[in-house]
């Protein structure tokens, strides 16, 4: 087997090189523009990284998957007097050749009741290929709703009660994000990583979201009118 030529090489590594440079260059300017936004909001950015976001929220999938877990540049606010915490958060699959990074743009929305684990997401072709073997997800009145989103909880009555008509139409309106309740927070995000106005939408479709639970339901939570 014939060696591979230095020329050859070395177009390769300066290649890489210049990949990972205007990557780094592209992150460092998102960063300052999250740095000129957040200040805009009297918010604050927490410097290093946090290891235990699956501890804070074990109510939240997306913070239970993988290994090697991570959230930086975490931004911590308030948006129409809820807490907020928005990150870049990371996780791996897999080992080796298999190894695969995984990363979310992530808006938290603190809410000031319990809530119920609830994942909406749109739907894709394999959740079709999951129907046909039994994996179904929650189904609603509106056809419409059902074809277009997949809804997964171990308490359909909160599902039901969460996702009402006003709701879905809502949602059906609304930009593509993956939608999460926990344990006490709504939680938004998307593939990759978020900029100013992807972080923006998420905090829109949080609260428009946390503003929809019914009063009856809220009080319920609070344990209250028993």
């Amino acid at each position: 087997m014939e060696s591979v030529h230095p020329v050859i090489i070395f177009i390769i590594i300066l290649a890489v090189g210049a990949g990972l440079f205007l990557a780094w260059q592209a992150d460092k300017k998102r960063r300052e523009a999250l740095l000129l936004w957040v200040s805009g909001r009297g918010w604050s950015m927490v410097p290093g990284k946090n290891r235990s976001m699956h501890q804070d929220f074990p109510g939240l999938k997306v913070f239970q998957k993988g290994h090697s877990k991570s959230a930086k540049n975490i931004i911590k606010g308030e948006h129409h007097r809820r807490p907020v915490t928005l990150m870049d958060y990371r996780y791996v699959t897999g080992h080796g050749k298999n190894r695969s990074t995984h990363n979310r743009g992530v808006v938290i929305f603190h809410c000031d009741f319990p809530t119920v684990p609830l994942f909406i997401r749109r739907e894709n072709p394999l959740d079709r290929v999951g129907e046909f073997f039994g994996a179904d997800d929650i189904d609603f009145e509106s056809s419409e709703f059902s074809r277009k989103f997949y809804v997964k909880s171990s308490d359909r009555k909160w599902a039901f009660d969460v996702i009402h008509t006003r709701t879905m139409e809502y949602l059906l309106k609304a930009p593509s994000f993956t939608i999460e309740f926990g344990f006490g927070e709504i939680a938004v995000y998307r593939t990759g990583h978020c900029g100013t106005e992807q972080y923006e939408q998420a905090l829109e479709l949080a609260r428009g979201l946390y503003d929809l639970i019914p009063d009856y339901v809220v009080r319920q939570m609070k344990g209250e009118g028993r």
